[in-house]
């Protein structure tokens, strides 16, 4: 009986969110929607090179952006700008410099941080970390 309404309870709990596989592609749809409305051009989703990965390379006037997106749900929120250790952001530095050789070299580029929180009644915030705050002052 107990074990029943526990069921039943999570059932109607997880309804509400997007199913796990799906967690992170829908994050990043949410980034990039974020960046259009704010006048940003997508130029790849989940772009690869080798074993690295930029999630969104966006255009966002001169400035070529690279960005990460981290989806939460509302139980684990906040932990996104944490996820990206310094063995991350070695292969987003590799990823982007692969991205720059290919398209023969880019003025100015930022790397982003999009953290995205999804709660369980489907709402979305977004986070935005610019790059000063992943990777210091340092040029990559």
């Amino acid at each position: 009986m107990i074990l029943t309404e526990l069921r039943q309870a999570f059932l109607a709990w997880w309804r509400g969110r997007p199913a796990p596989t799906n967690l992170g592609a829908f994050g990043e749809r949410q980034a990039e929607a974020y960046y259009r409305r704010r006048g940003g051009r997508c130029l790849a989703l989940n772009w690869r090179h080798g074993r690295d990965e930029l999630d969104l390379v966006v255009l966002e006037g001169e400035v070529l952006v690279f960005v990460e997106v981290k989806t939460r749900t509302a139980e684990q929120g906040g932990e996104g700008y944490w996820a990206v250790n310094r063995r991350k952001k070695r292969a987003l530095r590799r990823a982007a410099a692969a991205w720059i050789r290919q398209i023969g070299g880019a003025c100015h580029t930022r790397f982003d941080l999009v953290e995205v929180l999804v709660c369980k009644k489907g709402t979305v915030r977004l986070l935005q970390h610019r790059g000063e705050v992943l990777f210091g002052r340092r040029r990559f």
